[in-house]
């Protein structure tokens, strides 16, 4: 029998990154403050009725041709490589990934983010994703963003985890990600999911993992516990930690015991799969 896999599912700004990964280079590089580049997007919304996120990715175009910046994948990389992560993010993998492989489970870590694929690709984390479901342009001839080819707002976030749990990780693959598949066939079943994200914008995925029987967990900086406060009282998380990836932190014990918990719960699984299965067999002799 193959080993189980488990899914960890990340939202990268606030959750991995200290702040909106425009932030660190991107939004600098054109001489605005942040206030600035996101007060545009917010009124190209109202003006004309611009997804928030379309607005952005909008702004992000209309700004660097005015300032005479390319916006290419890899200037877009580069910006990626001042984002300031949170403590112990960047060894977290490879201690989660050997604690998997103790417990007789793979890992498997996804991101799904509405923030800019390209800078999350130029972050040193970017290797450790098997996917990375972000916000993409499509590029001209000259290698230059064109147009947004992939927009993902907080509810088409659920998608992913679909996509996830099925093995149909191909954005473009809509007719096998709406077929029906038995649970038994899931690649992720997801009672084998964690979700981690920060706030408000990602209800829908929290809500969604924990309600089909999967682990929420929602971060929030040291010191600024309040911002969860809704998530606690509406009852959309499982847990709630500091923004610290350190080891032997309360979020690495928190994740340990939940993937410690599913690795006992499949082979608990299996026994009864195999007992039934032995049951059946001799029934019919």
């Amino acid at each position: 029998m193959s080993r189980p896999t488990i899914g960890i599912l990340y939202d990268f700004d606030k959750t991995l990154c200290t702040t909106d990964m425009q932030e660190y280079s991107f939004i600098k590089n054109l001489n605005m403050t942040s206030d600035e580049f996101w007060g545009e997007a917010a009124y190209i919304t109202k003006m004309h009725e611009v997804e928030k996120i379309l607005a952005y990715m909008f702004v992000m175009i209309k700004k660097c041709k005015e300032k005479g910046i390319p916006l290419t994948e890899e200037y877009l990389r580069t910006c990626g490589e001042n984002v300031v992560l949170f403590k112990g993010v960047e060894t977290w993998f490879d201690r989660i990934n050997a604690f998997g492989e103790s417990m007789g489970v793979n890992i498997e870590h996804y991101i799904i983010s509405s923030g800019t694929y390209e800078i999350i690709q130029g972050t040193p984390i970017a290797k450790y994703f098997k996917r990375i479901y972000a916000c993409r342009f499509m590029y001209d001839e000259n290698g230059e963003a064109l147009w947004p080819s992939l927009a993902i707002n907080y509810t088409l976030k659920t998608q992913y985890i679909y996509r996830i749990s099925k093995g149909i990780l191909d954005v473009t693959d809509d007719y096998n990600l709406n077929r029906l598949q038995d649970e038994s066939l899931r690649r992720i079943a997801y009672r084998n999911m964690i979700y981690i994200g920060d706030g408000m914008t990602d209800i829908p995925c929290m809500k969604m993992v924990k309600e089909k029987g999967g682990k929420s967990i929602a971060l929030y900086p040291r010191g600024k516990k309040e911002t969860v406060k809704p998530l606690v009282e509406d009852e959309r998380i499982n847990y709630v930690c500091v923004a610290d990836y350190s080891e032997s932190s309360a979020l690495e014990n928190i994740v340990k015991l939940m993937i410690e918990n599913m690795a006992i719960l499949e082979k608990l699984k299996a026994k009864e799969i195999l007992q039934l299965s032995q049951y059946k067999k001799n029934e019919k002799q």
